[in-house]
């Protein structure tokens, strides 16, 4: 563990960047505004990675705001649609706390305790409207997408639960954000990969959309990161998904990844009833399942709060695929499902 501890340490701080790369911007983020906030630039590591990506936008406007946490970035903006799509095009940086970041491990909200969320973003810029991100306390008064820059000190409090732990834990990319689609300007994945390669305890799960995988194909990974990408039948994905990378894409991404070894899983999620949607997901099903060896293969519906059906009914009106499905659940207001028939 000597080499790994190095990589780990905060008073290390330079070994958990990455080093010796270009930070290249993603298709599709189109940003129109950067903010640095507190804690951003707080270390001479923090600092020269964050003004390496601010130089992938030479004509976006950067503004200091060292004093703001990052959750607290105002918009000025009521509409809560045009507050969201201002958003997405908004970039962040600013630290979280090593514990919310990975956040789980003890029963809260359905986590079993080999499993835990590694947030290092969070939001998402790819404009799914059904997306239940959007919804969200933290998302929903400050929608920026946000890149925290503590890597470090995050890597030592996974390295540190692991080990405590003495079992196998799975860390978790791609709950509260797409867990690979920032990963062109950050290169988080060069540091990611070979930490968990090399760790004894610690697994690595990421979700995604992006097909921007070129920089794990050669990284040294040990079968310890297992990607796992949320598809839908191209024809949905059209309609629901145009802004993420086509879903034919997305399959050539993950075959390529299997080829280079990783443990390769999917989510067929949210199914969505539209048109013969039945024997659509299962020709689709079928198919995928020809294109790529699977690890695991997972369905799921629509599970959507308030604001979330708010915002996808003023983008796509009420009597849309959806929303026309959904029903509350007993015991359960909150939150809007589809009934066990449909499912």
């Amino acid at each position: 563990m000597q080499q790994l501890d190095l990589i780990c340490r905060p008073e290390n701080r330079h070994w958990g960047f990455p080093q010796s790369y270009r930070s290249v911007v993603p298709r599709r983020f189109r940003v129109a505004r950067i903010i640095l906030c507190k804690g951003s630039l707080a270390t001479p590591g923090r600092e020269a990675f964050v003004r390496r990506i601010c130089a992938a936008y030479p004509h976006v406007p950067v503004e200091e705001r060292l004093d703001l946490p990052h959750n607290r970035v105002e918009f000025g903006e009521p509409d809560p649609v045009r507050r969201v799509a201002r958003g997405k095009r908004t970039l962040v940086f600013g630290v979280i706390a090593p514990r919310h970041a990975l956040w789980g491990g003890d029963g809260q909200g359905g986590y079993y305790t080999n499993r835990r969320r590694l947030s290092l973003y969070s939001f998402c810029f790819y404009d799914c409207p059904f997306c239940y991100l959007s919804g969200r306390d933290g998302v929903w008064f400050s929608p920026a997408v946000r890149i925290y820059v503590n890597l470090p000190e995050i890597l030592a409090e996974a390295d540190r639960l692991a080990t405590a732990a003495g079992r196998p834990i799975e860390f978790c990319a791609g709950d509260l954000q797409d867990g690979l689609a920032l990963d062109p300007l950050t290169a988080y994945s060069t540091v990611l990969v070979p930490f968990f390669a090399r760790h004894r305890y610690a697994r690595f799960r990421v979700l995604t959309k992006s097909v921007a995988v070129e920089r794990l194909l050669d990284l040294p990974h040990g079968g310890h990161t297992t990607l796992a990408w949320t598809l839908n039948p191209p024809a949905i994905g059209r309609l629901y998904e145009p802004s993420a990378p086509p879903v034919d894409e997305r399959i050539e991404a993950m075959g390529r990844c299997h080829r280079a070894g990783y443990p390769v899983q999917a989510s067929i999620m949210p199914i969505i009833p539209y048109g013969d949607w039945e024997g659509g997901y299962l020709d689709f099903v079928r198919r995928l399942l020809d294109r790529v060896p699977l690890t695991a293969l997972t369905l799921g519906g629509v599970s959507m709060e308030p604001r979330t059906r708010l915002l996808l009914e003023r983008r796509l009106g009420p009597d849309n695929p959806i929303s026309r499905n959904l029903h509350p659940r007993p015991g359960n207001n909150d939150k809007m499902h589809y009934p066990p028939d449909l499912c």
